[in-house]
């Protein structure tokens, strides 16, 4: 459970003006200020949105580089340039870079290269660009097998905070980083964009960086994703999705499915019948993990975006449920909370394990209100920014730690071990109907 402390019919929230902490006292019918009051901890103030530099104007230089995963053995690398050039990629196993490939798909300024076959685990050098004065960046690529370690981290900002988050995430190796929605949020503001871009670009040009959208990627103007679509280009079509806001990639043993909590959902809809079919194509002999990753949480007891996710949940929770999904990662709320297995609103030993990890750093800031008494399904849950890590150690065992920014440091405050539901005797088969409630105890 949450480190935190309660008084029956009494609700203590601690508020900060000016620098100076007081108590208020409030009637006890009233939404918890659950989190604001920790032991041993007092909550940092907001910070400042961050400001990057824009690049020389009319640069030949390659920004804003990122990578992702596109199939078995291949890696796409995004770049911008101001100058038009041919979307080349030269790299090679050693600084120097030896081999070249050239155009695969380029959108106006927005540059999309492909590169591969690849080895696992290994590291690469290369250059955005044939130039030999183009910068050589160096990317790793993710491992064939167990044991691999994913980055988690929503709702990511370009605040201080945001800074803090990255500063902690790149601090401790990883392999891929997940983003369940609201990257850059840009609001159909472009130039937030290009200064997103410059924020990762030291993080996301190295380990590849898998996202889904969020609210904040909707534009008004054209309406859509158009930006968040040339931008960030997901191996969609690679996964038999026909669209970029959802698909699935396999690594090392894990599957990993992004959904598209603003794409049509419905029984009927494209999005459903892909996840139906995606689901169907899972050889749990071969991926005993499968992890999914959305924007607006199915499970939430904050106050904040309360019942958002409901209808997708009402319309795809039991596909989840009977392909025996391990983990679902959503965003959207800015806190981070922890449930049991959940299935239709009960623990359920054969559910996912649901978790909101929406504390990137964002500029609207924490979401401080929780519902009280707590759900006993919520195991933890704490208003604060930071990050997780899921480390897959093998077929049958993960190891899961959310970690808090507190000031410079990233401290681990909750973490447990994780049982796939494939090496589950009692939840083996797919078809199998609801095997009784499950501890809400953590699960190791």
């Amino acid at each position: 459970m949450a480190d935190v402390q309660r008084w029956p019919g009494l609700v203590l929230a601690v508020f900060t003006l000016i620098g100076l902490a007081f108590p208020v006292l409030f009637g006890a019918f009233v939404p918890v200020l659950f989190g604001a009051f920790v032991q041993g901890y007092n909550r940092p103030p907001p910070r400042k949105n961050l400001s990057v530099p824009a690049d020389d104007p009319g640069s030949a230089s390659p920004i804003q580089v990122h990578t992702s995963v596109v199939g078995e053995d291949r890696m796409r690398g995004v770049w911008i340039r101001d100058i038009p050039s041919p979307a080349t990629v030269v790299y090679g196993t050693f600084p120097g870079c030896s081999y070249t490939y050239g155009i695969i798909y380029a959108y106006g300024d927005v540059h999309d290269v492909v590169i591969g076959p690849l080895k696992p685990n290994m590291q690469y050098y290369y250059r955005c660009g044939s130039s030999h004065s183009d910068p050589e960046l160096r990317f790793k690529t993710p491992p064939a097998a167990f044991p691999i370690t994913f980055a988690v981290v929503g709702d990511l900002g370009q605040t201080e905070w945001t800074k803090s988050t990255l500063q902690h995430i790149g601090g401790m190796d990883y392999d891929v980083l997940l983003l369940p929605g609201d990257l850059s949020y840009a609001n159909s503001h472009q130039p937030l964009w290009d200064s997103f871009g410059r924020i990762v670009e030291p993080y996301a040009s190295k380990r590849p960086w898998m996202v889904t959208e969020g609210n904040h990627e909707i534009e008004s103007f054209p309406p859509g994703f158009m930006a968040y679509n040339a931008r960030w280009r997901m191996p969609y079509q690679e996964s038999g999705s026909t669209s970029n806001l959802y698909y699935s990639f396999e690594v090392a043993g894990t599957h990993v499915i992004m959904l598209g909590s603003y794409a049509e959902f419905d029984a009927e809809s494209d999005q459903y019948k892909w996840l139906q079919a995606d689901l169907a194509k899972i050889d749990r002999k071969v991926t005993p993990w499968v992890v999914v990753l959305l924007h607006a949480p199915w499970y939430n007891t904050n106050t904040a975006h309360k019942g958002e996710g409901e209808s997708m949940r009402q319309a795809m929770e039991e596909l989840l449920y009977k392909a025996r999904v391990d983990v679902v990662f959503a965003g959207h709320v800015h806190a981070y909370e922890r449930f049991t297995r959940v299935y239709n609103n009960e623990a359920d030993p054969c559910g996912p394990v649901y978790m909101t990890i929406g504390d990137g750093g964002n500029r609207e800031g924490l979401a401080l209100m929780f519902e009280d008494p707590a759900s006993p399904l919520s195991l933890y849950r704490e208003p604060s920014f930071g990050h997780g890590r899921l480390r897959i150690v093998n077929e049958t065992h993960a190891f899961w730690g959310w970690h808090r920014n507190n000031d410079s440091n990233s401290v681990v405050k909750d973490q447990l071990w994780l049982e796939s539901l494939s090496s589950s005797k009692a939840c083996l088969h797919p078809g199998n109907q609801k095997v009784g409630s499950s501890s809400v105890n953590d699960e190791l």
